[in-house]
Parts: C-alpha cells; sequence; structure tokens
C-alpha cells in the first residue's frame, strides 16, 4: 500500500456515506506584493532621470568660460531639452501600452547615455542643443510623470497617492546624488567628467528595468495591490500617435484640462525653468562657490523628497484643490523674497528659503495627478501627460527668457519677482476648478 502524498487532498465524507476530496487549499500569497518591486525599479529609474537632468545648471559657467557661449545660447539647449521632456510624455505613455513599460524605458535610457556621451565632442552651439536638448530631452521625457502615472495606475489600487508622491520625490532625490558630485567632478575634472557619468550611469540603470520589471499583475496571476476583484483587460487599437492625439482632442474641449495645464504650466516655469536652471548662477553672481550653490540645491531635493511624500499622504485625505492652492501661494511668497536672500556666503536666510521652498517644490504633483483621474478616469496618464507637456513648455520658456533677462539685465531680480506674480495667477486657477468629474468627460480609450 503506497503511502497518500502530502499533496492529495484528504477525503471529505458527504451525507450519503461517500468520500469526496476536498477543495484544493489557496494558493499561498507572497509576502510582499510584487507593486512594491515594479514600484522600486521605477523609483530607479526616476532617480536617474532627475539626475541626468539636473547636469546642464551645473555646466553652464563652464562652457561659457571655455566655449564664450552666452548663458542666453546655452540656455537655449536646456529650454530645447524641457520642451521635448514635456511633449513626449503623452506619446511615452501611449507607446507603454502598445509595446510596453520595459522597452520605452531601456530605450529612452539607451538615448540618454547616447545623447550625453556624445556631448564631449561638441564644438557648436548647435551640437549641444542637439545632444543635451534633442537626445536627452526625448530620452528623458518619456519617463517623466507620466511613466509613474502608468505604474501606479496599473498596479496599485490602495496608496495611489502616496506611491504618486514617493515616485515623483525621486526626482528630488536623485539631486542629491548628482548635484553635489556632478558639481565637484566639473570644479575638479572638467565638465566632461561629469557627462561621462551620466552615459555610464543611464546605461547602468537599464540593466534593473530588463531583469524586474513587469507589465501588469495579471502577467504574474496577481490583482493590483489593494484590489479585490480583476480590472478590465485594456483596450488599445494598436496606433500610440492617434491615441494621443485623439485624448488631447477630447480633454482640449474640457475647461479642467485647460485650468490643469495652465497651472502646471507655472509649476514648471518656477522651479525647473528658473530656480532649478537659474539657482546656480544667480547665487554665483553675489559671489557664492558653485559647489556651494549646487549644495543648497540638492539641499533642497532633501526637503522636497519629504514635501512630496507628506503632499502623496495628503493626497490621499484632503481635497487636491486646496493643496494646490496652498502650494502655489506659498510658492509665490518664496520667491519674492529671495533678491534679498541670496547672498556670497550660508546664512540663516537663505537656509530657510532651502528649506521652506524645497517642501514646496513638486509637492503639486501628487494632487495633479489625482485631479486628471477624477476627471479623466482611465485616460488619466496619457491625459496628465499633456498637462506634463504645459509643464515643461513653461519651465522651457522661463528658462530661456531668464537667461536673456540675465544677459541684458545683469541681475536675475526682475525674473524673481515676476516668478512670484505668476504663482498668483496659479492660485486663481486652482480656485476655478469644481469638484467630481467634468461635464464632458473623455471617453475611456483604454
Amino acid at each position: 500500500m503506497t503511502e497518500r502524498s502530502a499533496l492529495t487532498p484528504t477525503p471529505v465524507p458527504d451525507p450519503h456515506g461517500s468520500a469526496r476530496p476536498a477543495p484544493p487549499a489557496p494558493a499561498k500569497r507572497p509576502r510582499v506584493h510584487y507593486a512594491w518591486v515594479v514600484a522600486g525599479v521605477a523609483l530607479l529609474v526616476l532617480l536617474g532621470s532627475a539626475g541626468f537632468r539636473s547636469t546642464p545648471s551645473l555646466m553652464m559657467d563652464a562652457l561659457h568660460n571655455e566655449f564664450g557661449w552666452s548663458l542666453g545660447t546655452i540656455s537655449s539647449a536646456t529650454s530645447v531639452n524641457l520642451t521635448l521632456y514635456g511633449l513626449t510624455a503623452p506619446f511615452a505613455a501611449a507607446l507603454m501600452d502598445r509595446f510596453g513599460v520595459r522597452l520605452v524605458v531601456v530605450c529612452a535610457l539607451l538615448t540618454i547615455s547616447v545623447g550625453s556621451g556624445l556631448t564631449m565632442l561638441m564644438r557648436e552651439p548647435w551640437q549641444l542643443v542637439l545632444c543635451w536638448g534633442v537626445l536627452v530631452g526625448l530620452g528623458s521625457g518619456s519617463m517623466a510623470g507620466a511613466f509613474a502615472t502608468t505604474i501606479t495606475g496599473r498596479w496599485f489600487r490602495a496608496r495611489q497617492g502616496l506611491v504618486t508622491g514617493v515616485l515623483t520625490a525621486a526626482g528630488a532625490a536623485g539631486n542629491l546624488v548628482f548635484l553635489p558630485v556632478g558639481a565637484w567632478l566639473v570644479e575638479q575634472h572638467g565638465w566632461r567628467s561629469a557627462v561621462v557619468v551620466v552615459s555610464l550611469a543611464a546605461s547602468a540603470v537599464a540593466v534593473p528595468v530588463l531583469l524586474l520589471m513587469r507589465e501588469r499583475p495579471a502577467d504574474l496571476g496577481l490583482l493590483p495591490y489593494g484590489a479585490t476583484e480583476e480590472p478590465a483587460p485594456p483596450v488599445t487599437d494598436g496606433r500610440a500617435l492617434a491615441r494621443s492625439l485623439r485624448v488631447l482632442r477630447d480633454a482640449a474641449r474640457t475647461r479642467p484640462f485647460w485650468l490643469l495645464a495652465g497651472s502646471f504650466a507655472i509649476c514648471g516655469a518656477t522651479t525647473a525653468g528658473l530656480v532649478g536652471t537659474h539657482f546656480i548662477p544667480a547665487a554665483h553672481d553675489h559671489g557664492m562657490p558653485v559647489t556651494t550653490a549646487a549644495s543648497l540645491l540638492a539641499l533642497i531635493g532633501v526637503f522636497d523628497v519629504v514635501g512630496t511624500v507628506f503632499s502623496g499622504w495628503l493626497t490621499d485625505r484632503v481635497d487636491s484643490r486646496v493643496l494646490l492652492t496652498v502650494y502655489y501661494g506659498l510658492r509665490g511668497l518664496s520667491l519674492l523674497l529671495l533678491p534679498q536672500l541670496l547672498a556670497g556666503s550660508l546664512h540663516p536666510p537663505i537656509l530657510a528659503f532651502v528649506v521652506f521652498y524645497g517642501l514646496d517644490w513638486v509637492a503639486t504633483v501628487p494632487p495633479t495627478v489625482t485631479l486628471c483621474r477624477r476627471h479623466f478616469g482611465e485616460d488619466a496618464p496619457i491625459v496628465f501627460g499633456w498637462v506634463l507637456a504645459s509643464h515643461q513648455i513653461g519651465a522651457a520658456v522661463v528658462a530661456g527668457l531668464a537667461g536673456l533677462a540675465r544677459d541684458a539685465l545683469g541681475n536675475y531680480d526682475l525674473t524673481w519677482y515676476g516668478a512670484g506674480g505668476l504663482c498668483a495667477v496659479a492660485v486663481g486657477l486652482c480656485l476655478a476648478l469644481r469638484t467630481g468629474r467634468t461635464d464632458r468627460a473623455v471617453p475611456a480609450l483604454g
């Protein structure tokens, strides 16, 4: 007589005296949901992407000294970078639906690696625009906010606001690593050493994406984290470009889209476009060493991490319109005060600005993503991609104008005051948003 296998269910007698097998035991769930692994890989990607984008601000004085290019000329490459970073995002979201997150992100990282590496060979301004403006802009744009929105939308039902905040904060955390290291490399070994590090780092980040990234929970037989039922299967028509443009067309017919796009354009103008690009040269104008200014910008990133994660937590609990109104109002006040705070050395007022402004830097992202989901449903990743495009266009315009203003006026004071005024406009746009879904919601296309 053979021994019963441990996997064979024990017969259960029925009322009629016969034996029937017991129902199979449910499969044991893993202790850590794979959504957290995917979120960790996304966090690494966004950390690197943020560091790659921050490098041009470190090279402005070095390129000016070596090639004699004006700050306005150098800023034009940053403007192209920021514009493409934004315009690529909605198409990247549709491409991720069509070809998969892993393929799109790996191609984007390799594009950054090539663009950064070729910068070492440049001799003319147009080459800077091509390498750092076009190639790095396209690559980093493919891993912009639409990427984080896609990951959280596919893998999470619970904790969406918190995870969005953490992934958004990765941008600030990337600056923590790259800004001080990059400033030291530029000062000690020249700007070419910094672009080599960026090129190698972008290639290295592609490895965990290839090994660990998965497309959807269903691929592993899982539900999204916090879900109680299987989500509807994705429906795509195979034409990423057409879908992106169709979603834009439908979203542009709604009032909330223009309010969100307008306020987020001001967000980009007053962060990446102005402070992210020109804070270091502006501080250097007041006699502050580049390494010290870069460390302050990185310190802004420290508090940005805290502020954005906390904003994600608040977004799960507080009206997103209220949060955005408070964030833009406080940001405007801090920028109006900045011209009086810059000096040749560290002192308590500038440190207070760093803390205050850092907490507010990209805290706007989690509530903006939530409002996109509320008004546009399943198309939220693509709609947010277009809203992010407006963010980057605002950043690009101000990055270029601030450089021209510095060349013409000899200082950045006017740009700081103008940015404070823009924040007041953003407050008005946020107050004009209504609760609930828009009256003409975008049809769900996938």
